[in-house]
């Protein structure tokens, strides 16, 4: 189950694997903070293994950036962590700063308004919205319409286990599904050409 991080605490997030394994990183105080769990964050990364070296990467609700930072240690090229909260942003400026992790860019904003811009397309796309808010479909509808992701490109999902997945675009192939406490995680390959990781 996520850690909650009630205002006014503070908590600390571990990467778990690469180079930066073992390091602790400070949560902000917001009501809110879910950090993906260390055993689920373990299985992602195990299913990302063959394709996370290099790759580009984007948080679209970055949060604690459990999994943007997770990703650059363990060998991402780049990776976009998208934050509405300044104190938030702030935190995670911070931390990045502290790992001297240069692959990472820190965008202080709305995560669908920025997906309705352009970019070059990412390789690896974590999805894991609040839980309490209707993002899924207008983040989903941005990712999958306006060129966000390289064909074959990963998209890891994370929602409430009594809510599930949203409907999914016809190319976007669910190819691992599992539940941890009350969480469900998945992995979807996006185009023709998906196969099992």
């Amino acid at each position: 189950m996520q850690n909650k991080v009630e205002r006014g605490t503070r908590g600390e997030l571990r990467i778990i694997g690469g180079r930066y394994r073992g390091r602790r990183l400070p949560i902000p105080s917001e009501t809110g903070l879910r950090p993906t769990p260390d055993r689920v964050r373990e299985t992602l990364f195990n299913w990302l293994a063959p394709v996370i070296p290099g790759a580009r990467c984007l948080d679209v609700f970055a949060g604690s950036g459990a999994l943007g930072f997770e990703a650059v240690s363990r060998g991402a090229g780049e990776v976009v962590l998208i934050e509405q909260s300044a104190p938030v942003a702030r935190q995670l400026e911070a931390n990045a700063r502290r790992l001297g992790a240069e692959e990472t860019r820190i965008v202080r904003g709305n995560a669908i308004r920025w997906l309705e811009g352009s970019d070059q397309p990412f390789d690896i796309v974590f999805l894991d919205p609040p839980f309490d808010e209707a993002l899924w479909a207008p983040a989903i509808e941005r990712l999958d319409g306006r060129g966000w992701l390289k064909p074959g490109g990963r998209v890891y999902l994370e929602a409430p286990a009594r809510i599930g997945f949203p409907d999914l675009p016809a190319n976007w192939d669910l190819v691992r599904d599992k539940t941890a406490g009350e969480v469900r995680y998945g992995l979807v390959i996006v185009g023709a050409d998906a196969e099992t990781t």
